[in-house]
């Protein structure tokens, strides 16, 4: 611990990445990227684009890909804004809305940057717990707060959220913002990006990283009403005046412009998680009802999951485990292709003969 790290920075506990191994030969079913490679249309973006135009600063506003956006959800150019990927999105969002005298609410399973963030930009927060079957009880969130953040689908519960119950939220919570972080909608779930028009105090936040398959890009947006939008502006501008760079920019556009090849990954992504889930469950697991791009999956009884996953490392496939209050059961697996997930439930096979403490 340097002498020189702030107060702040030696209390901090920051957020641990995926792990992104260098090592050749390895399944990696462990970050929830998209197995499928990006549109065609992106590289045809990228072997057009203007290398030149590197020498220059890029749009701050990305304004062609604000159209893009603002054209997927029926919205206007200034309902959006775009940073470098969600996590940065989600930063402004938390400058600009939480740090106040109320508590942040969100589930006590979720995405790990929510607590980070909170230390880091001294915001109180106040988890409020799934229920047993790990879904989010919206009804559970009083009305007294200083903003509400969940992620629909859960991460990394894979649970997602009626939209009617987000909107019952909203009637009653008026008072504060309400942030729906939406990396996963797009395999299975309803965006609430059709309610910004109707509730001033809704942000939308998704990423390209998952169903576009550009996780290399880091490029993510918000949508909601134009004062949201102009708030999260005045800290992008004060923080980071160029977040996406020119060349994301462009890739970004051609991916969400390219719905034929979005549409033909996606339900190529689900059709994988319906068998997956299947040839899991024939296993012994218990698979959590997904709407993600990957599974939420506890080993049969007495198969610790962290033992399982150690066995699936030396076996070369990389999934999730975390040892945390509630979860420290269960895997987060993503979904590779048919083919590394043909590998992986073979493998598994092997491991659970006999079913004995691994």
């Amino acid at each position: 611990m340097s002498k020189y790290w702030s107060e702040r920075v030696r209390e901090l506990q920051p957020y641990v990445p995926g792990e992104q191994p260098q090592v050749d030969g390895l399944i990696k079913l462990n970050t929830n990227e998209n197995p499928y490679p990006p549109s065609p249309k992106v590289v045809e973006a990228l072997q057009a684009s203007s290398l030149e135009r590197l020498r220059l600063y890029p749009d701050p506003y990305s304004r062609p890909l604000q159209t893009s956006v603002a054209n997927l959800y029926g919205l206007k150019p200034e309902q959006v804004i775009v940073g470098n990927g969600s996590d940065e999105v989600l930063a402004f969002a938390f400058m600009a809305f939480f740090m106040q005298d109320r508590p942040l609410l969100y589930p006590d399973i979720t995405y790990s940057f929510y607590p980070v963030y909170c230390q880091l930009f001294g915001i109180t927060p106040r988890t409020i717990p799934v229920r047993e079957d790990f879904t989010i009880a919206l009804e559970d969130y009083p009305s007294d707060n200083g903003g509400i953040i969940f992620p629909n689908p859960n991460a990394p519960t894979s649970i997602g959220v009626p939209l009617e119950e987000i909107e019952s939220l909203l009637k009653r919570n008026t008072d504060s913002v309400v942030i729906v972080d939406e990396a996963y909608v797009d395999f299975g779930a309803q965006s609430a990006a059709a309610l910004v028009d109707r509730y001033p105090n809704l942000l939308v936040i998704q990423t390209l990283s998952k169903s576009r398959s550009l996780a290399g890009s880091r490029v993510g947006f918000a949508v909601g009403h134009v004062d949201l939008i102009e708030g999260m502006d005045r800290v992008k501008n004060s923080f980071n005046s160029y977040p996406v760079d020119y060349l994301a920019q462009i890739v970004a556009c051609a991916a969400l412009d390219d719905r034929e090849y979005f549409n033909r990954c996606r339900d190529q992504v689900i059709a994988t998680r319906t068998w997956c889930t299947s040839a899991l469950e024939e296993l012994g697991f218990e698979v959590l009802p997904s709407q993600t791009n990957f599974l939420f999956a506890r080993p049969p009884t007495p198969v610790s999951a962290a033992e399982l996953a150690q066995a699936l490392r030396e076996a070369k496939i990389l999934v999730r485990y975390f040892n945390q209050p509630r979860v420290s059961e269960y895997l987060r697996i993503s979904l590779g292709t048919d083919t590394e997930m043909t590998y992986l439930v073979d493998t598994l096979k092997t491991l659970l003969k006999p079913r004995a403490q691994i």
